[in-house]
């Protein structure tokens, strides 16, 4: 049984009790100030994989399939941190070039390519841009007829969602999207683009509530394992989505200080706002919150803009990722950022963990530990809390029950104990932790404390088996 606390203090309500007289080993390890590329947390690629030249000045790509850059051997992006992510946006006309034949193919050869980058893919599929070559498909306007006349009440439409066939279409292709892909232990998440001009939403409170929730519920309907985040629109269509299920949010326009207006701005005068009417704020707690940048972070240093004000306000509405589409980051500005790295989503750290110097074959290794969440938010994906015990003729990985998805931020105090196997034989060992990879067992989340070996884990100190 677990007790989540209001200090968010995790308790695990089973005391251990050690035998008498047996020596119980307690470790405090160092606390280690690195930046740490995890899953799912920090910058991202944007149509880029890590190891990929930069977009040029203030420029920026988004919207058409990937254009592949020779790769080179190395992981390293110049001027712009290492990430763990690869977002990939992509109009629907590309996704679906003929009614009911879908290209797989562009989306499987993101995700291998991530993959290889040593990223995870974050997919949004925008239903179209502002331009004649980023229209609906071709043979969906052939369907609707030419709409350039008609007027709609968003400027940013450029076809109508309250046609029934829109929702129809539309939805049919995200729920092909699920059937093929919810689950892909390299999709991080799925953007729930429904209306508006590059995915972005514009106009959402405007649809009826017939149309609102058939576009939201294909999403819905169509992924049950990958992440959901939506963007930041609206009280009807935000509240709607969470109040079906466990969804996070996204902005687009992170750091905008006066970029449209001299009197209005996104940082002061919407997303706090926006947050609070359209019931988002606790979101965060079950789902992710994801920003990109408005413009490039070049143009907020040129706009002196307040970085620290921009970083603060984000880690308030814990921020787990962040979009700098693929533009360099100013140097002046890499000890901010570094400093940013350090709190965007999770940062765990392993403050006190004790166990007993002996235990029986085939017996329950018990133990207590202590940790903290220095991070702004969870860890959104199941990364066990496992044990390993290794000397030089055998090896045990031992999965825990922890739930590392319920770590929020602050302390966490979490004591169990695992079975040894019975065939497992008696010798000293050295006993590590780490969380791991649920697939192959191997460390995947870095621990923010000194000492990680060439293999991912962290060593405790030695054990006993008798």
């Amino acid at each position: 049984m677990r007790l989540q606390t209001p200090s968010t203090l995790l308790l695990v309500a089973s005391l251990l009790t050690p035998l008498a007289g047996q020596k119980i080993v307690t470790v405090r390890p160092k606390e280690s100030d690195e930046v740490l590329v995890n899953p799912g947390i920090g910058f991202m690629t944007f149509q880029r994989f890590n190891g990929d030249e930069l977009n040029p000045g203030l420029s920026w790509t988004e919207g058409y399939p990937i254009v592949y850059q020779e790769f080179k051997g190395s992981l390293e992006n110049k001027n712009y941190p290492a990430t763990s992510i690869a977002y990939f946006r992509v109009y629907w006309r590309f996704v679906e070039p003929e009614e009911g034949r879908y290209n797989w193919e562009m989306l499987d050869k993101a995700l291998l390519t991530a993959h290889r980058r040593g990223q995870t893919l974050m997919l949004r599929i925008a239903p179209y841009g502002t331009r004649d070559d980023n229209d609906v498909p071709d043979w969906y306007r052939a369907m609707v007829g030419d709409e350039s006349n008609k007027r709609l009440p968003e400027k940013k439409w450029r076809t109508d969602p309250e046609d029934p066939r829109y929702a129809l279409y539309f939805g049919r292709m995200i729920r092909a999207l699920g059937r093929r892909y919810d689950g892909h232990p390299d999709l991080e998440s799925v953007d729930m683009a429904i209306v508006g001009a590059w995915g972005e939403g514009a106009g959402s409170a405007l649809l009826s509530q017939k149309t609102r929730e058939a576009l939201v519920d294909a999403y819905l309907e169509a992924f049950h394992k990958t992440p959901l985040v939506m963007l930041l629109t609206d009280e009807k269509t935000n509240g709607y989505g969470i109040s079906r299920r466990a969804v996070g949010w996204r902005a687009d326009c992170l750091g905008d200080m006066g970029g449209f207006s001299p009197t209005w701005n996104h940082m002061f005068d919407y997303y706090p706002q926006a947050l609070v009417k359209f019931g988002m704020q606790e979101a965060w707690k079950r789902a992710p919150v994801t920003f990109e940048a408005c413009w490039v972070m070049q143009h907020w240093k040129n706009q002196g803009w307040d970085i620290d004000y921009i970083i603060d306000q984000s880690l308030k509405w814990h921020i787990s990722s962040f979009n700098a589409k693929s533009s360099p980051v100013p140097e002046e500005w890499r000890p901010q950022v570094e400093r940013w790295l350090k709190k965007m989503g999770y940062r765990f750290v392993l403050r006190k963990f004790t166990y007993s110097a002996q235990v029986r074959r085939h017996g329950k290794l018990e133990f207590t530990s202590w940790w903290e969440n220095k991070g702004v938010a969870p860890c959104y994906r199941r990364f066990p809390l496992a044990l390993r015990l290794k000397n030089d003729r055998h090896t045990e990985v031992l999965e825990t029950d922890a739930d590392i998805r319920e770590w929020l931020p602050g302390d966490i105090v979490y004591d169990d104990a695992v079975f040894l196997p019975a065939e497992m034989p008696a010798g000293e060992y050295q006993l590590a932790i780490g969380l791991v990879d649920p697939r192959i067992r191997q460390p995947k989340v870095k621990i923010a404390i000194e000492g990680r070996d060439n293999e991912g884990w962290y060593p405790l100190g030695s054990i006993v088996v008798r």
